[in-house]
């Protein structure tokens, strides 16, 4: 079942195509449906709310039939019911021979799922891990290409672009890298947790791309020692993307203003998680 919400954004309803395994902490998700002619984005960051069900349940549940009503009704249904509801951003969508959208991607962050783990898996991680071709999720994503839910947005005179994310923004600056037009100059840190996570980029753009690998360490420690040591090169106009856990983000931002001067509103910065919170616990605090 399809129900508009409210324009720029409606539910999708989907089934996995097929899975793939990226490396030992990230795996991608590709998702077909009918009801995909309709989504429409630009890509890049593009930030989706992704609706899974528990297991036993043969898909999320979730009350579309209440049109805008639906948080209210979602909210109201036993908690081991309703759908688990997650934020995702998407990682790259591909269009049939009539332009309409027919495939999307979404890279998961599988946390915890090795036995053994000292991290518990959370039930994103744990669905994506035993996805199979056929299970159907519910999507709220985009119905107008150009919308809020995309964060990257370079001023036009923007001569320098520099990119940072963790694991879980990989996917988003992953598909903004490779949205970049030739001639666009870019430096970009991406950390991940093992080195079997680095993943090929292939991008137009002047790209110098940076792959930290934490190894077991936690904490911004080391992305602010290697922004603190990067060289950028001279330039009138930069603009910054930053995204990952919160707290991270934070300093980071501070190290771009305070420390190397940029202009606070060229800096665009996204707590996609927040260490030691779930996103229910995140989304009571909003």
């Amino acid at each position: 079942m399809t129900t508009a919400v409210a324009a720029p954004f409606r539910f999708f309803s989907l089934q996995v195509a097929r899975t793939r395994q990226l490396g030992p902490s990230l795996a991608r998700v590709t998702f077909t449906g009918g009801d995909l002619h309709a989504f429409h984005s630009d890509g890049l960051d593009q930030s989706l709310s992704l609706f899974l069900p528990h297991p036993g349940q043969a898909e999320p549940a979730v009350p579309v039939e209440l049109g805008e009503g639906w948080w209210q009704g979602w909210r109201e249904l036993p908690e081991d019911v309703r759908a688990v509801m997650r934020s995702y951003t998407l990682r790259a969508v591909r269009r049939d021979g009539d332009g309409d959208t027919a495939e999307i991607d979404i890279d998961f962050v599988l946390h915890g799922v090795d036995p053994g783990s000292p991290v518990q898996a959370g039930p994103a991680a744990r669905w994506a891990a035993g996805a199979a071709p056929g299970d159907r999720v519910l999507l709220l994503g985009p119905a107008v290409a150009d919308n809020r839910a995309i964060r990257f947005r370079p001023p036009e005179d923007t001569d320098l672009v520099v990119i940072w994310g963790d694991e879980t923004a990989v996917p988003a600056a992953c598909a903004v890298v490779e949205s970049l037009p030739a001639g666009t100059r870019a430096r970009v840190w991406l950390e991940v947790p093992h080195a079997e996570d680095v993943q090929d980029l292939h991008t137009a753009a002047d790209a110098e791309i940076t792959w930290l690998v934490r190894d077991g360490a936690a904490g911004p420690e080391a992305a602010l020692a290697a922004l603190r040591e990067a060289r950028l090169p001279h330039t009138g106009h930069p603009y910054v993307w930053i995204a990952g856990e919160s707290g991270c983000v934070k300093q980071l931002r501070r190290h771009f203003v305070n420390e190397r001067g940029i202009d606070r509103r060229r800096v665009t910065f996204v707590g996609y998680w927040r260490r030691g919170l779930t996103e229910e616990q995140l989304r009571e605090q909003g």
